[in-house]
């Protein structure tokens, strides 16, 4: 298994932990669980891997921090503190080239979602820890990304899942772009000032702002995200918007009845307007009726009806994965993201410990190149859905 330009960091080892910062135990970003087997040949583990070296493989949406170990009781203190461990080494076993991180996590530190000094601390505290090392590049270009892809390094491209920090203040776009922020959702479940998210029983549409800010993220080269936008919301976007629009980490609702699952009619006008999807992995999001079992067999049913209704040239991967017990994770942030609301309110599923094959973002892209392998698709496919298509749709935006 080929590795990226990863000489050994671990995050703020430029300071002294317990005296400079609280420290919190992270989980492992390397072997925490076995690795999964696919099942393939020899043959088909050497395609798999020249794949993933010789083409360019992009995550439209991630968080590649390192969790405490003791989520269930650190999690929000650790949160708080704004030094998230990143998983280097995990991800220099990836296969990426570039990941799209998104802080904040929509609504994280208070009751009304994360704020704007929050959210400038969390980017600020990434940038600091990345400016101590030579392997992570802030990427906020397609020739960034290029260029992480030729050097062996890989680009983190920052984003945020919803836009309800900029508040009425439509320059704090600007603010953002300026920082580094290439892509922005437009509401992360809850309504904010732009429009509507997807647990809201009343979507109210796109309002006036959002229509302001959408024509500025345009402007600006900022890439808009539908995923945790109400279906009306999201149709209004796509509508407004002169530039390809992102399903940056979701699934179909054609096959998963849920509403963090996107309609048909939303997924067919975002690819119609030049966009795509990027299929999500996160625990009881993209179950399938075939397999009520979540695991990479569950989320690839979501990807292949995502290919039959609108194209395979409109389909990537935006896993949503953590290093570390996501389910952990869930159990402390359910009621702040609505995830009983959003999830368990659909179908029957089984229960599980951990998305078996789509984990953490260290195995997420090898095993997704794996399985195309195993199950027939071309080397022109293959190279399309693990980041020919997302360049090709970010080359129009930014």
């Amino acid at each position: 298994m080929a590795t990226k330009r990863y000489t050994g960091y671990r995050s703020f080892s430029y300071l002294e932990a317990g005296k400079d910062y609280t420290e919190f135990t992270p989980s492992a970003d390397v072997d925490r669980l076995p690795e999964h087997d696919l099942g393939l040949t020899a043959d088909e583990l050497a395609r798999a891997e020249r794949l993933l070296t010789d083409n360019i493989a992009i995550s439209l949406h991630d968080h590649p921090v390192r969790l405490p170990q003791q989520a269930k009781t650190e999690l929000l203190q650790w949160n708080r503190e704004a030094r998230l461990a990143y998983g280097y080494e995990g991800l220099s076993r990836s296969g990426l080239d570039a990941v799209f991180d998104n802080l904040g996590w929509g609504a994280c530190e208070s009751r009304n979602g994360w704020k704007w000094d929050d959210v400038i601390t969390d980017l600020g505290m990434r940038w600091c820890d990345f400016a101590h090392q030579d392997y992570v590049i802030r990427a906020e270009s397609v020739a960034d990304i290029r260029r992480a892809h030729a050097d062996g390094r890989l680009a983190v491209v920052a984003g945020l899942e919803g836009a309800a920090l900029i508040e009425n203040e439509i320059d704090r776009l600007d603010v953002l772009h300026g920082l580094g922020v290439r892509q922005i959702g437009i509401a992360y479940s809850d309504a904010n000032s732009l429009g509507s998210g997807l647990r809201e029983e009343a979507d109210g549409g796109l309002t006036a702002l959002g229509r302001r800010a959408v024509r500025r993220m345009n402007q600006l080269g900022i890439a808009i995200d539908l995923s945790h936008a109400g279906d009306r919301t999201a149709l209004e976007v796509i509508e407004a918007s002169d530039k390809p629009p992102l399903i940056t980490h979701a699934g179909a609702r054609g096959l998963w009845n849920t509403a963090r699952m996107k309609p048909d009619e939303v997924i067919r006008a975002c690819a119609e307007a030049g966009g795509m999807i990027g299929i999500e992995a996160a625990p009881y999001t993209t179950v399938s009726p075939r397999h009520r079992r979540h695991t990479i067999e569950s989320v690839m049913d979501h990807f292949r009806y995502c290919v039959d209704l609108v194209g395979i040239e409109h389909v990537g991967f935006g896993p949503d994965t953590f290093f570390g017990d996501h389910l952990d994770l869930h159990h402390v942030m359910s009621q702040k993201w609505g995830v009983a609301d959003t999830i368990r309110s659909g179908p029957e599923f089984e229960t599980i410990e951990s998305v078996a094959g789509l984990e953490n973002p260290g195995e997420c892209f090898r095993n997704i190149t794996r399985w195309l392998v195993k199950h027939g698709y071309s080397d022109q496919d293959i190279s399309a859905v693990i980041g020919g298509n997302a360049l090709r749709v970010l080359e129009k935006i930014w």
